[in-house]
């Protein structure tokens, strides 16, 4: 008898609360979804491993479990450290079928959780404000693809709300970092700022925001600073995962990393055992064309990205 199981995968947080809201999201989503079998686990930071989650669904007696990486955008992480546990997992368990699912990517839903997380500031969609800047703020990676990708977020705000102007910048690990990305603003005309934190939950990157918000409303005395909540619980976040964790089980994944070739060339010559200390850029941005330097791995300092 088949038995399908969902193992969600989240990046893990060194703060407990961010795990917490990891785990109590996927509890509110089990009943939506409607598949017997459904885990959780983490990358880092935070128990159960991805090892451990896989062997829960076996040990459950699942027959065919569907990966769903819990993150925003494809990036080391989900390129190459959860496809190769899973390569591990498919000799350990040769009778049970693995499918690995998506990231979020660029969706739709993203683009109105933003916009009702600005509305909850105050701010209005319809209205022009032309002396209001966006400040979409990113975790940051080595992976030139995923921070582009941010870029790509932020015109697509832009063409959607009223405002001046939606600039981009990153929590940790890349540039320009979010000080930067307020004198921008701020050079730019803005007299309000709304920073976006595009993070799914809680941790330590968006209480480190939190405590920036404070600097920047003292040290710029003559602005209005603003800050959205993160992603949390929202309906639109849940839609997605229900979403991703469907067209896995159905076998129906558009595009993923788990057969990439440019994928097992890394696998056959990198050495992808996950130390728990970076993110493996992996320059690739998984579209149709593929076109990449055979993972050129941008080893900036990655300390902050994986301080969720």
């Amino acid at each position: 008898m088949s038995m399908d199981a969902i193992l969600f995968v989240g990046h893990g947080s060194r703060d407990p609360q961010g795990n917490e809201e990891i785990a109590a999201f996927v509890e509110q989503i089990k009943e939506r979804i409607g598949v017997p079998i459904i885990e959780t686990c983490f990358l880092e930071f935070a128990a159960p491993d991805i090892a451990q989650g896989l062997a829960a669904c076996v040990e459950r007696g699942a027959t065919k479990v569907a990966v769903i990486p819990m993150m925003l955008l494809p990036a080391g992480h989900s390129k190459l450290h959860i496809p190769a546990a899973i390569d591990v997992a498919r000799k350990q368990y040769p009778h049970v079928q693995f499918i690995y699912g998506r990231p979020i990517g660029i969706h739709e839903e993203v683009l109105r959780i933003i916009e009702e997380r600005l509305v909850e500031t105050g701010f209005d969609p319809a209205q022009q404000a032309d002396d209001t800047a966006v400040l979409l703020v990113g975790r940051g990676s080595s992976d030139p693809d995923a921070n582009s990708e941010v870029y790509k977020l932020s015109r697509l705000l832009w063409e959607r709300l009223h405002v001046k102007w939606v600039e981009t910048c990153f929590i940790g690990v890349t540039d320009p970092n979010v000080e930067e990305g307020i004198t921008r603003c701020l050079a730019l005309g803005a007299k309000r700022v709304i920073l976006v934190p595009y993070l799914l939950f809680t941790g330590i990157l968006m209480k480190r925001m939190e405590e920036k918000l404070d600097v920047f409303r003292a040290q710029y005395a003559d602005q209005e600073f603003v800050m959205t909540a993160y992603f949390g619980f929202h309906e639109g976040l849940k839609t997605i995962f229900e979403e991703r964790a469907a067209e896995a089980l159905a076998d129906d994944v558009k595009m993923n990393c788990d057969v990439c070739q440019y994928r097992l060339f890394a696998v056959e010559h990198l050495d992808l055992h996950h130390d728990h200390d970076h993110d493996h850029g992996h320059h690739h941005d998984h579209g149709h064309h593929h076109h990449h330097d055979h993972h050129g791995h941008h080893h900036h300092d990655e300390k902050e990205s994986v301080e969720s």
